[in-house]
C-alpha cells in the first residue's frame, strides 16, 4: 500500500515570443474650417496619441485640407453639420474616393458639439494617464495649457468634436466596459509646414514606395509586401517605430535646411571611421527598442501581458544604454543633446520598479505576471505555505488510506484553483455505475481519467484551513500589477521622448549604413535656384546593372534652366529623368545622395510626367492622364521646382503632340528667370529641326552618346550637349526582336514620308499585271458573236468583266 500526494499540475514553461505585435493602425480625424482657418486633430489607435494642428490660414480651395488629408489617410472624418459649401462639396469628393483603407466615412455632429466651452470641459475635465494623479484642478489646467495651445480657438473646437467622438464610438475599448474610457497618452503636435510639395504619381515613377504581393500563403490576409524602392534601400532600422517613421519622412521631404542639416550632421559623425564601435553599440541597443505605445495602452486597460512587461524593460534597459553612450557623444550634435537631456532617470526609476516586482521566470513558466519574493510579506507567506502543501497532503493522504476500504491501496490529496482540497483514488474494476462511487464518509465530487474525486472531513477541514491559496495570490499579485502600471504610466512621458527619438536615431542610422555601404555624398544646400551634381547615379539602377555610368547635372540660375534630352529609345534617357529627380528628392528627406558632389539649391515641388497610371476607374483616356499631369506642372510649378516629362505628346496626332509640348516649353521660356528647372526628354526631332523654340540661354539641348558599328547600335549611356537628329528605331526594333521584313518595309516607308514621296503599297499589283488582264477582257469581249441570239450579254458581265474589273481596280 503507498500513499501519494499530488498539488495542481504547473502549466508548461512558454516561449514568450519577442517579436512584436502587428497591430492595424487606424486614424480618426475631425476638421473645422471658418473664416479662412482651418484646424484640424486626430487620433491614431496606434500609439493612442491625439495629434493637432494649430489653426492655420487656408485658401477656399482647401489646398492644405487636402494635403492634410492625403497624408493622414483617416478612416473616419468628423466635422460639424454647419459648414460652408466648399467643405461640403469635399467632404462629398471624400467619402466617394477610395483609399488604401477603403472609403472615409463622414460623421456630422450638431454645431453645438463643437462649442469652445463645451470643448475646453471636455478637455479639462477627461482624466488622461500621463497627468499625475495627485495634481490639483489648477495644476491640471496649467499643465495642460503648456501641451496644448489653448489659444487656438478653432484648434480647441475641433479637438472637443474628437473627443465626444471617440467616446461615443468607443474607438478601441468597444468590448470593455463603459466606464472604461477611449486611452489618450499624449498629445502631439502635427507639421506639414515647409513640405516639399509630390503627387502620388511622382512618388509611383521614382518608385519610393512599391508595393509587391507576399509570396508567403500566411501573409495572404495582409497581401502586399514593400518591393524595390527607395524605401526598401533606405530601410535598415532595427525598430518598428524607425521604420513607421522613415516612411514618414519620404512622405514628408522638407525645405527646412536647418532640419536637413542636422540630420546630416548625425549621418556625418556616424560615418567617420572612429565611431564605428558607437554604430555597433547603438545599433545593438536599437534591436530591443520595442513598441511601447501599444503597451501604455494595454496598461490602460488592464490587459498587460507578460511579454508586454518584458518588452518594456527590455526597452528602458536599452534606452538607458542609448543614453549613456550619448552623453560620451559631442553635444555639438542636436540630436545627442537632446537623447541625453530627455531620457531622464525616471527610466532608471521605471527599470527599477520592474527589476524588483516582476520575477520574469516564474511569470514566464506560468504566462501570468508574477511578483519576486521580498516584494509584500503576505504574498510570500501563502507562497510558501503553498509550497509546502506536497509534504503536507502527503501525510494527510496516509491518514485518509487508514480509513479507506482494503481493496484502496491508494490514495492522494491533490488541489484544484477555485475548486479547493479533493481526496483523489483510483477507480476499482468493480465500480462500473455512478451508485458504485458511492463511500460511506466522502462526498462524490466528479470522475476523470479512471481516477475518483471526493470531498472528505479532511480536505474540507483544508478548505477552511488554507483557503483558495492560488486565488488569493493571484488577486494580490494582480493588485500590486496594477499599482506597478499607475507609477509607470505618470511617467509615460520619458517613454514617449525614448519612442520619438530612438526613432530618429534608428532612422539616421540607417540612411548612414546605406551611405557608406554605396559611398554615397553629403549634399550642400544653397538658396540659389539650379542643381549641380557630379557623377550621379540612379540609386536603384545601380543596384542592378553589372555596371552604371555616372552622368553629371548642371541646371544655372539664370541660364541652362530647361534641358531638352534627344537621344534613341533604351539610350538612358528615361533613367537619367528619374536619377535627378531621386538625387533631388534623397536630399530633401535629409540624406546622402549617390553622387561624387552634390550641390542643391531651394525646391518647393517635384512634378513629373514620365508613366502614365491608366485605371478604368479614372475614366480618363491615355493622353487626357498625360496632359492633368503636365497640366499640374504648368498651374502649380514655381521657379523654386522641378519638372520631369518624358515623351509627352506621343499619345496623339504627331503634329498636336509637337504643337503642345512646344507650347507648354514656350510658356515657361516667357517666364524667364522664373520658370522651374525643367528637364524634357522627347523624339520630336522637329523640335528643334523646325526651330519652334526661340534661341535663349535658359535652354540647353542634350543628347545620350551612341555609336553606329555597322549595323549594330551602341550605347554609352553618357549625356553630352547636342542634339541627336536620328531615332535609330530599327537598331531597337532589332533589338526588340522584330522581324527583319517587318523592319526593312518600316524603314522604306520612313525614307519616303521623310523625302515627301508617295508611299507604295506592296500587296498592289504592278501596271503591267493590270494591261494584260485588260487585254484578256477586251478579246474575251470581242471574240463575242452578237449577232447569236444564244449570247447572254448580262451573264458575261457578271462572270467575266466585272470580277476582272475589281481584281484591276
Amino acid at each position: 500500500m503507498s500513499a501519494t500526494s499530488a498539488t495542481s499540475c504547473p502549466l508548461p514553461p512558454l516561449l514568450v515570443s519577442e517579436q512584436e505585435e502587428q497591430e492595424c493602425s487606424e486614424t480618426h480625424m475631425s476638421i473645422l474650417w471658418y473664416a479662412g482657418q482651418f484646424a484640424m486633430t486626430y487620433y491614431d489607435t496606434e500609439d493612442c496619441s491625439v495629434y493637432f494642428m494649430p489653426d492655420t490660414p487656408d485658401s477656399e480651395g482647401l489646398e492644405l485640407l487636402q494635403k492634410v488629408t492625403r497624408e493622414v489617410n483617416p478612416k473616419c472624418v468628423v466635422t460639424s453639420a454647419k459648414q460652408d459649401q466648399n467643405i461640403a462639396s469635399f467632404l462629398r469628393n471624400l467619402a466617394d474616393s477610395d483609399s488604401d483603407k477603403g472609403k472615409t466615412e463622414i460623421v456630422l455632429f450638431p454645431n453645438t458639439d463643437f462649442g469652445l466651452e463645451v470643448s475646453k470641459q471636455r478637455i479639462l475635465s477627461r482624466q488622461f494617464p500621463f497627468i499625475p494623479s495627485h495634481m490639483t484642478a489648477t495644476e491640471k489646467i496649467l499643465y495642460l495649457s503648456s501641451v496644448i495651445p489653448f489659444e487656438s480657438p478653432l484648434m480647441i473646437r475641433a479637438l472637443g468634436g474628437l473627443l465626444k467622438y471617440l467616446d461615443r464610438r468607443r474607438v478601441g475599448v468597444e468590448l470593455e466596459e463603459s466606464s472604461t474610457a477611449v486611452p489618450v497618452l499624449s498629445f502631439r503636435k502635427f507639421a506639414l509646414t515647409e513640405t516639399v510639395n509630390i503627387d502620388q504619381d511622382t512618388y509611383c515613377v521614382l518608385q519610393i514606395f512599391k508595393s509587391d504581393i507576399h509570396p508567403s500563403v500566411y501573409k495572404l490576409a495582409s497581401g502586399l509586401k514593400e518591393g524595390f524602392s527607395i524605401y526598401g534601400i533606405l530601410n535598415r532600422c532595427r525598430c518598428k517605430r524607425g521604420e513607421k517613421l522613415l516612411r514618414l519622412w519620404l512622405t514628408q521631404p522638407t525645405r527646412n535646411l536647418t532640419e536637413l542639416n542636422k540630420r546630416l550632421d548625425v549621418i556625418h559623425f556616424f560615418l567617420l571611421a572612429q565611431n564605428h564601435e558607437t554604430v555597433l553599440t547603438l545599433q545593438k541597443c536599437l534591436r530591443n527598442i520595442k513598441n511601447v505605445p501599444p503597451i501604455l495602452k494595454r496598461m490602460t486597460l488592464s490587459h498587460t501581458k507578460v511579454s508586454d512587461w518584458q518588452a518594456l524593460y527590455k526597452t528602458v534597459c536599452s534606452a538607458l544604454c542609448i543614453r549613456d553612450t550619448c552623453r560620451s557623444l559631442p553635444h555639438s550634435i542636436e540630436l545627442f543633446q537632446i537623447i541625453s537631456r530627455v531620457f531622464t532617470d525616471d527610466l532608471q526609476y521605471i527599470a527599477s520598479l520592474i527589476s524588483k516586482v516582476v520575477d520574469f521566470e516564474d511569470s514566464v513558466s506560468q504566462n501570468r505576471f508574477t511578483v519576486r519574493p521580498n516584494v509584500d510579506p503576505t504574498i510570500d507567506e501563502k507562497k510558501r505555505r503553498l509550497m509546502g502543501l506536497s509534504d503536507f497532503l502527503t501525510e494527510v493522504a496516509q491518514k485518509e488510506l487508514e480509513s479507506l476500504d482494503d481493496r484502496i491501496n491508494s490514495c492522494c490529496v491533490i488541489y484544484i484553483p477555485l475548486i479547493g482540497f479533493l481526496l483523489s483514488i483510483p477507480r476499482l474494476p468493480s465500480m462500473v455505475d455512478k451508485n458504485d462511487f458511492e463511500i460511506e464518509g466522502l462526498d462524490f465530487m466528479f470522475l476523470s481519467e479512471d481516477k475518483l474525486h471526493y470531498r472528505s472531513a479532511r480536505t474540507k477541514e483544508l478548505d477552511g484551513l488554507l483557503g483558495d491559496l492560488h486565488c488569493e495570490i493571484r488577486d494580490q499579485e494582480t493588485l500590486i500589477m496594477h499599482q506597478l502600471q499607475t507609477k509607470i504610466l505618470e511617467k509615460s512621458e520619458v517613454l514617449n521622448s525614448v519612442t520619438e527619438y530612438t526613432a530618429h536615431l534608428d532612422v539616421l542610422l540607417a540612411l548612414a549604413v546605406m551611405a557608406r555601404e554605396n559611398s554615397y555624398c553629403r549634399p550642400r544646400f544653397t538658396q540659389r535656384h539650379g542643381f549641380y551634381i557630379k557623377d550621379g547615379r540612379h540609386p536603384l539602377m545601380e543596384l542592378c546593372a553589372k555596371t552604371f555610368v555616372a552622368n553629371p547635372v548642371n541646371s544655372g540660375n539664370a541660364t541652362r534652366r530647361i534641358k531638352i534630352i534627344t537621344g534613341p529609345n533604351s539610350s538612358g534617357k528615361s533613367v537619367y529623368l528619374k536619377q535627378v529627380g531621386l538625387i533631388i528628392f534623397m536630399a530633401l528627406i535629409g540624406s546622402y545622395v549617390p553622387a561624387a558632389e552634390a550641390e542643391i539649391g531651394a525646391v518647393d515641388g517635384i512634378y513629373t510626367r514620365i508613366h502614365t497610371r491608366e485605371s478604368v476607374s479614372v475614366g480618363l483616356s491615355t493622353f487626357m492622364i498625360d496632359l492633368n499631369q503636365v497640366a499640374k506642372a504648368v498651374n502649380c510649378a514655381t521657379e523654386r521646382s522641378l519638372v520631369l516629362i518624358d515623351e509627352f505628346g506621343k499619345g496623339t496626332n504627331t503634329l498636336d503632340g509637337l504643337a503642345l509640348l512646344a507650347a507648354v516649353l514656350k510658356y515657361w521660356i516667357n517666364q524667364g528667370t522664373r520658370c522651374p528647372q525643367v528637364f524634357v526628354s522627347t523624339n520630336f526631332h522637329s523640335l528643334m529641326q523646325l526651330e519652334l523654340l526661340p534661341d535663349t540661354p535658359l535652354l540647353e539641348y542634350l543628347t545620350m552618346e551612341t555609336h553606329q558599328d555597322g549595323d549594330e547600335l551602341v550605347f554609352f549611356y553618357q549625356i553630352k550637349q547636342g542634339v541627336s537628329t536620328v531615332s535609330h528605331a530599327a537598331n531597337i526594333a532589332a533589338l526588340a526582336g522584330m522581324p527583319a521584313k517587318i523592319i526593312e518595309r518600316g524603314m522604306e516607308v520612313s525614307e519616303l514620308i521623310r523625302n515627301g514621296k508617295a508611299i507604295k503599297r506592296i500587296d498592289h499589283p504592278s501596271k503591267g499585271d493590270q494591261m494584260e488582264k485588260c487585254k484578256a477582257v477586251v478579246e474575251k469581249f470581242l471574240s463575242l458573236d452578237l449577232d447569236d441570239p444564244n449570247v447572254n450579254l448580262e451573264e458575261f458581265m457578271h462572270k467575266e468583266v466585272l470580277p476582272s474589273a475589281a481584281s484591276i481596280l
